[in-house]
């Protein structure tokens, strides 16, 4: 097996392997859903599968894997037989990928195009996971979703998450098509996903989300002492669903990015550097990608000064040359200015942070998502058989 690349190598978007946005459309075939492809090549493998459930682990990246494995001992036992690496896509961050798991197709599709993003006509930044329903998640996120498309072909589809991200525009973009059913810890996600995977004969898909990782990866870094408690957490999640699967049942583990602990040392800052301010109208993304909606005229300006004051801490590019480079896929007409005019995008563990301008939680955080290393774009698939 090849070895894989060191975390901090910048990937391609023409990197090889699976990706996570041919999950649902495996878990599809899986059940026989017409139309469906198998990307991941799942069919031969679960044969007689009828119901699938998919956890998502927010900030579980491929990376994570050895680190979670002292605290993990299924995780790490099944990650050592069962696992295999997928790419999330880019931006890595959880807007992103949940939308790109929910619909099947690329980021420049989809819309959903990072963390944050410029309203196009308007200085309104939106803030994808404090989205309610302006503007419209139908129209905001055109593309039909996986769940959708089950549920026309007779799947019985359960979607399970935090009870407050019932109704938001990120679950209507995500997640449509399935019965929403709150559920918040361990205990509750894992009962609730059991239930709604046996509660029917026939051919069933049940998706849940847990998220205390990520959120302890932020506030307190990779590896600390929250972050482990939260590791074993997951765990223990991971166990029940394992342990409780019926036996035409199958569980499809995976995330929507890993994390990088980002040193104070390697922290710009934007709203302090008068240079980095010059030109800019609204700043978007996040700290690992910023987009930079510049003044009139200004791109070559705007791009040279962050060239200048970040120098190899980062890579200062146009967005046609960032939309040219593939990342996004084929990007609509109507997505394009959603999309910064200057994408900064950050190498090694580099950061661009708005103290000012930003919520303050934002600067103070230990880890950081969003860019192409190989630590935040990788993700595990794990396949378990009832």
């Amino acid at each position: 097996m090849t070895a894989p690349p060191a975390p901090l190598t910048v990937l391609g978007p023409d990197h090889g392997g699976g990706r996570l946005a041919d999950v649902l459309p495996s878990a599809l075939a899986v059940l026989g859903v017409p139309g469906s492809a198998d990307p991941l090549g799942l069919v031969p493998s679960l044969a007689g599968v009828r119901r699938v459930a998919v956890l998502l682990v927010d900030g579980l990246g491929w990376y994570q894997l050895p680190t979670a494995a002292p605290y993990a001992p299924t995780l790490a036992g099944l990650a050592a037989t069962v696992a295999r690496p997928l790419i999330a896509g880019f931006p890595s961050t959880t807007p992103t990928s949940l939308v790109t798991l929910g619909t099947g197709v690329a980021t420049g599709a989809h819309g959903v195009l990072g963390f944050t993003v410029r309203v196009p006509g308007t200085d309104r930044v939106l803030t994808h996971t404090a989205w309610a329903a302006d503007p419209s998640p139908l129209r905001w996120q055109p593309v039909p979703t996986q769940f959708e498309r089950a549920r026309a072909a007779g799947v019985a589809v359960t979607v399970v998450s935090r009870p407050e991200f019932g109704g938001s525009g990120l679950t209507l973009a995500a997640n449509r098509g399935g019965d929403f059913r709150g559920a918040a810890g361990v205990d509750a996600v894992a009962a609730t996903m059991l239930a709604a995977l046996a509660a029917g004969p026939g051919p069933t898909l049940v998706s849940g989300y847990h998220a205390d990782l990520d959120r302890h990866g932020h506030v307190s870094g990779v590896d600390s002492e929250p972050w482990r408690i939260a590791a074993a957490e997951v765990d223990t999640l991971l166990a029940r669903l394992v342990d409780g699967l019926p036996p035409d049942a199958a569980l499809l583990l995976t995330a929507d990015h890993g994390q990088l602990d980002v040193p104070v040392a390697h922290r710009f800052d934007l709203d302090t550097d008068l240079r980095l301010r010059a030109g800019v109208r609204v700043v978007a993304g996040e700290a690992r990608v910023r987009y930079l909606h510049v003044e009139p005229g200004a791109v070559d300006d705007v791009v040279a000064a962050w060239s200048e004051v970040l120098g190899d801490a980062a890579r200062v590019r146009t967005r046609d040359e960032v939309v040219a480079g593939g990342w996004f896929g084929p990007v609509p007409e109507d997505h394009l200015g959603r999309i910064g005019d200057v994408v900064v995008i950050c190498n090694d563990t580099y950061a661009v942070m708005a103290t000012r301008t930003e919520p303050p939680m934002a600067s103070r955080l230990v880890a950081y998502h969003g860019s192409d290393t190989a630590a935040e774009l990788t993700v595990p698939l794990l396949v378990v058989r009832g």
